[in-house]
Order: C-alpha cells, then sequence, then structure tokens
C-alpha cells in the first residue's frame, strides 16, 4: 500500500498541468539512465472514469498504452483498463494506493472495492486504484487455449512416467506455445513485467500522482519490486505480501514450490485432517489419511468422476489440494468435505457433489493459463533441454508429487517458448524508503525460502514472518498483528526498525467436532 499529499479534488485539477512533467520521466531505461519522453499520444490522453458495474462506487476507466514500450511507434497499441476507490474522506486524503493482481494472470479491477470494504481506514485516507494488466481481463488479452484443449492440457495422470505419456505431455506443451503464437501474435514477446511496470507509472502520470504508494501480494510483489527498481523516485510506501522470488529467475522459484506445496499438504493438512478423525473419517494418523489419498487417487485413475461438466481424474484430485492449501480456514474443510463425498459418490447428496465440482474442478482457466505462461516464460531464461525436464520432472513426481508431477508439463510450455526480448531487472532497492515485506513460514506458493532470498535483496525492507502457519496473502485475512503492523506503516508513515513476526491464528475448528 503506499501514500501521498493533497485532496483528491486538487489532485484532479492539476492533472492535467501535472502530466506534461511527470510522464516526460516516466521511461527509463535504468535508474540510472537518462529518461526519455512519453509520446504525447499516451501522456496526453484523459481517463473517462465510469462506473465499472451499474450502482457501484467503484470507477473504471481505458488506458491506451503501447504495445512495446521501448519501441512505442512500432505496432498497434492496446488498451488496458483501470480502476478507483476514490479516498471516502477527502480531507484526510494521503494519496493514492496503487494494487496490482497476482498470477500471472488475475484480474485487478476489483480489489479496491474488497480493500475498502476489509479496511475503512485505508479507504478513508487513499484513493485505491488497480488495473487488469496488459494480457488480462477487460485490457487487451492473451489467447492461447479454447476450453476444449485447457481441459485436454490438464487431462490424465502427471504421475505417469512412461514413455507414452512423457511424449503426450511434450506434445501438449508444444501445442500450446504455438496455440499462444497463432492467437496472440505479436503482442506475445511484450506480456511481461518490465512492460507491466510501464504501463504502471503511466497510469500514475495519468493520476496526476508525483508518487504512489503500492500494496501487492503473491505475483503482484514481482510486480512491486520491479517498478520500485525502474521509478524507485515515485515510490513513497511498499508492502509486498507473500513474496515471489524476485531476486532470480521464475524457474529458480518455480522448481522451489513442488517443496513448499508437498510441506503444506503434509505437516499442516494432513494432521490436521486425522485430528478431526471424528468428523470425516479419513484415518486417524498422518499415516493413514495419507494412504487413504493414495488410495482415492488411484481409483479415480481407474474410474474418474463427472461432477457436472467436470470429469475429476488423477490431475484434478491433485488440482484440489492445491487450491484448497492456501487458505486453511475456507480451503482445508471443503478439501476434507470433498473426500467424504467421493467415499460415498454414489450416495453423495446433490450439495456434495456441487462441492466437489468446486474444489476439485475450478482450478485455473484458458484465461489465466495464457496470460501466467506469457509473464513467466518471457520475463526471465529457462533451460530449454527437454531432457533436463524430464528427467527433473520424474524426481519431483516421485518425491514430491502435489505439485511436482505437473513440473514436466509447465516446464515444457517454457522450454519451447519463443526468445524473449524482456530486459534483465536486477532488484536492489537502491533510493526506496524502507519497504514492508510479509510471509508465512508455510506459505506453498510463495515459499519462504524464496521470500528470505527476495528480502535480502531488496535492501532496507522490513520482513514480517508469520509464525506457524501458511496462508498465502497475510494482510486483511484476519491476523490482527499484521493488520496493525501494515495500517501503522500505510497511514503513519511507521515502519518496524527490524525484521519482526507475528503469530498465524489457529486451524480451523470443523462443525461437529468433539470439544
Amino acid at each position: 500500500m503506499f501514500t501521498f499529499g493533497k485532496s483528491s479534488r486538487r489532485a484532479a485539477v492539476a492533472a492535467s498541468a501535472l502530466v506534461a512533467a511527470v510522464a516526460a520521466t516516466a521511461l527509463p531505461a535504468s535508474p540510472a539512465q537518462a529518461r526519455s519522453a512519453v509520446p504525447a499520444r499516451y501522456a496526453g490522453q484523459k481517463l473517462d472514469w465510469r462506473a465499472c458495474e451499474e450502482g457501484s462506487s467503484l470507477e473504471c476507466a481505458t488506458m491506451t498504452v503501447p504495445r512495446d514500450w521501448h519501441h512505442p511507434g512500432a505496432g498497434a497499441d492496446i488498451s488496458v483498463e483501470v480502476s478507483r476507490h476514490r479516498a471516502s474522506d477527502p480531507g484526510k486524503r494521503r494519496g493514492v494506493l496503487m494494487m496490482a493482481a497476482g498470477g500471472p494472470g488475475g484480474s485487478g479491477l476489483a480489489r479496491p472495492g474488497e480493500v475498502v470494504r476489509r479496511s475503512p481506514a485505508v479507504g478513508a485516507a487513499y484513493d485505491v486504484v488497480s488495473f487488469d494488466q496488459r494480457g488480462v481481463g477487460r485490457s487487451t488479452r492473451a489467447v492461447c487455449q479454447t476450453d476444449a484443449e485447457f481441459t485436454d492440457f490438464l487431462a490424465g495422470d502427471y504421475r505417469d512416467r512412461s514413455p507414452a505419456a512423457i511424449d503426450a505431455v511434450l506434445k501438449k506443451s508444444r501445442a500450446f506455445v504455438e496455440g499462444c503464437k497463432a492467437r496472440t501474435g505479436d503482442l506475445l514477446p511484450y506480456l511481461n513485467t518490465e512492460q507491466t511496470v510501464r504501463d504502471m507509472d503511466l497510469f500514475r502520470s495519468l493520476l496526476g500522482a508525483p508518487r504512489i504508494a503500492y500494496y501487492g501480494a503473491s505475483y503482484a510483489t514481482m510486480i512491486g519490486a520491479y517498478y520500485a527498481t525502474l521509478f524507485p523516485q515515485r515510490v513513497e510506501r511498499a508492502v509486498l505480501d507473500s513474496n515471489i522470488a524476485f531476486d532470480g529467475t521464475w524457474e529458480e522459484f518455480m522448481t522451489g514450490q513442488p517443496k513448499s506445496f508437498q510441506r503444506r499438504f503434509e505437516q499442516d493438512f494432513l494432521p490436521w485432517l486425522a485430528k478431526y478423525d471424528d468428523v470425516y473419517h479419513y484415518g486417524r494418523t498422518v499415516a493413514e489419511v495419507k494412504a487413504a489419498w493414495e488410495r482415492r487417487r488411484a481409483a479415480l485413475r481407474e474410474h474418474p468422476v463427472t461432477a457436472g461438466a467436470v470429469v475429476i481424474g488423477p490431475n484434478q484430485f491433485d488440482n484440489g489440494a492445491i487450491r484448497t492449501m492456501y487458505n486453511a480456514k475456507d480451503g482445508f474443510p471443503a478439501l476434507a468435505r470433498g473426500l467424504v463425498a467421493l467415499d460415498h459418490w454414489d450416495a453423495a447428496a446433490p450439495a456434495e457433489k456441487q462441492l466437489v465440482g468446486k474444489v476439485f474442478g475450478e482450478y485455473l482457466s484458458p484465461e489465466f493459463l495464457a496470460e501466467y505462461f506469457s509473464v513467466t516464460c518471457n520475463d526471465t531464461p529457462w533451460t530449454r533441454d527437454t531432457g533436463h525436464w524430464v528427467r527433473k520432472g520424474g524426481e519431483d513426481a516421485r518425491d514430491l508429487p502435489l505439485i511436482g508431477a505437473r513440473e514436466l508439463a509447465f516446464a515444457s510450455v517454457c522450454a519451447a517458448w519463443p526468445a524473449s526480448p524482456a530486459p534483465a531487472v536486477k532488484v536492489t532497492g537502491k533510493g526506496l524508503p524502507a519497504t514492508l515485506m510479509l510471509n508465512s513460514e508455510h506459505d506453498p506458493a510463495t515459499h519462504y525460502e524464496g521470500a528470505l532470498r527476495a528480502h535480502r535483496a531488496l535492501r532496507g525492507s522490513r520482513l514480517v514472518t508469520v509464525t506457524g502457519g501458511g496462508d498465502h496473502g497475510a494482510y486483511l485475512s484476519g491476523n490482527t498483528c499484521v493488520d496493525g503492523v501494515v495500517e501503522s506503516y500505510l497511514l503513519d508513515g511507521e515502519a518496524p526498525e527490524r525484521d519482526m513476526s507475528c503469530a498465524a491464528g489457529p486451524l480451523p475448528v470443523p462443525e461437529g467436532a468433539a470439544k
């Protein structure tokens, strides 16, 4: 999150005067290099704000940006949809708090409304703004797959290491890349984080804001770190929550995820499920629960289950666990109830079958994967040796199967990706105020080991570790310690003097559990 000065009314009046001066310095190749002017057709545009949805207090507008910020005269322009929620107390307004979405592949438009609802104090002090990054949602979108191709991409059993199964996975990954090239065309190379942060700086200038505060979670921590590196003079305060290891490459970060997802699953979820055997009857020890899990997975390989329009096989079974590991309060009970329903599928009630379809069938989408792979494959280099990924994927499928089983499918997409023009961005923290970082010890998606590396790279940052927990997204998730630290920082400028910790809340107690 972030801060500013002046009232929103004054900022609006001053916007036209500021835009030329502010935007003129919006395109550095690096902080040390000379700034080059943004062409007037971008810097001089006015945002035509309108209600995002009928009756909504959230406003949206469409911003025009170049396809390639480094060659703004080449290729057709694209659009980026932006949103804002005006500060509810103009007399106390501090400035603009800009947000971005995670993923890559998430939509950011609705996020200001969510933050304002959960934190009225932040909503009173800031114009909270966000956007759908290039390639996503209401912005100019990436397209890679049809719905049928997406379903086929995730079908089957990624643990199957037979030559025929491996060949099928590699074929699907290459087909994914060809689909992206054919359907997204010359936009594809410019769907990367470095281009996105330049879109952000144009948005800042069109808002008339000399500086911004920033809040970003998950992949949005990388967006924030890149923005702060390229435009440190534009950052007043920044909160990076559940951190990508933005000190290195996507390959380095993502090959760490099999360990962190397995850790969350085996050290948090399985013991929790065993603790409540009186409710779910899935086993009284971790070993019993894990054995029951494996039996169910094997059964789905032989006899997939259809829930609505979704066919649930081994990969979908894994996907249900992956998506529910992010948040224990909502995810653990939902996954447990889904497991119970699968165990008596023929007699399951309609509501139980609907839950199974949601837990195991609603994971990712063709739209999400189009942006996800575009960014992760474009941003940083990948090992292109397919043999390397066959070997490593086999090891991780054996030792860390929850995410490790799919590693070959996902890494092979980036191994086959066309060469990217994205420049390297080295995050250092130079020229920044104290930045606040948050991370849970057992976060499955943004592993703590990567967060520590990112913390070391971002000099002057303060890390708040959520101990004893693994939820992804620490702020506004019910942890009063974390919320207090973040809001003292955003509202009063009080950063912790040093790294600190907040204890995680207790895991959920299911309804009907023995006291």
